[in-house]
């Protein structure tokens, strides 16, 4: 991101948060497998190494339409912090660094839970900030669905 769009945009991030009735453990499991985020990340089939450095690739289709978003993980400490960045050709935007978002999951105890903060930078405006977290936060209500069931 450049300095006019930090300037026009001070912030950007949208963030979102759920608590899980489960451990860490189990929340973290259903984050890093791919059987488990199709269930809950609207049927998204992913790939990836798991470590960092490692692309990950997600695919599947959404409104009618087939997509393959990208990115790589950034950080990943087991049960903790999950973090990639992200971009979606789906946006019309073209493949270049300043188009990505960083994601970053942090996962902290609670009272017999796990709360669950999401956060993703540079989105463009407000209104894209605001899409963002609402739909973040239907990935994290499914992602409590999953794990709550399991």
């Amino acid at each position: 991101m450049n300095i006019e769009t930090l300037i026009a945009h001070p912030d950007t991030s949208a963030t979102a948060a759920i608590s899980i009735n489960s451990s860490k453990r189990e929340v973290w499991d259903a984050l890093v497998n791919p059987v488990a985020i199709k269930q809950y990340m609207m049927g998204a089939d992913v790939e990836s190494g798991w470590r960092e450095g490692s692309e990950i690739i997600w695919k599947g289709e959404f409104d009618g339409k087939k997509y393959e978003d990208k990115g790589v993980i950034l950080k990943i400490e087991p049960e903790k912090t999950f973090q990639y960045s992200h971009f979606s050709p789906m946006s019309g935007k073209p493949d270049v660094p300043e188009n990505y978002h960083t994601v970053t999951i942090y996962l902290a105890d609670g009272a017999d839970r796990t709360e669950v903060t999401l956060t993703q930078d540079n989105n463009t405006d407000e209104k894209s900030r605001l899409e963002s977290e609402k739909n973040w936060t239907v990935m994290l209500e499914g992602l409590k669905k999953y794990v709550e069931k399991t």
